[in-house]
């Protein structure tokens, strides 16, 4: 088995529970872990052997730019576009983190991690 990351993807998204969020948005950041058969692709060297990390990517993007009062919603719908497109993969774990919640403070970040197992 083996791992592929794409860390810290930045987009800028209209997620939250209060109205002032889902007007104005903010920035957040997508980490994401992919675990697959990777021996295929490192005997060949071909590009058709591989999970796709750009197509990761794709659902990544689409999925944040839908609208969603929960992270825990994003992340979910995540995982399922993942498992339904990308069907070589094992398990996939994803991490959204708003940046500067509005929380009264100063608060660098609020994550959420969620992780499936596809088979």
């Amino acid at each position: 088995m083996g791992v592929i990351e794409l860390e810290d993807m930045e987009f800028y998204a209209f997620h939250g529970c209060y109205k002032e969020e889902q007007i104005v948005g903010n920035k957040f950041l997508v980490s994401l872990s992919m675990v697959g058969d990777c021996t295929k692709a490192g005997q060949s060297d071909n590009i058709n052997d591989a999970a796709s990390y750009l197509t990761a990517y794709e659902i990544v993007k689409e999925q944040m730019s839908i609208k969603s009062h929960l992270l825990e919603n994003v992340a979910t719908r995540i995982l399922d576009a993942l498992q339904k497109k990308m069907t070589t993969l094992v398990s996939a774990k994803v991490k959204i983190s708003k940046v500067n919640p509005p929380l009264g403070g100063k608060v660098g970040r609020a994550s959420v991690i969620l992780e499936r197992v596809f088979c």
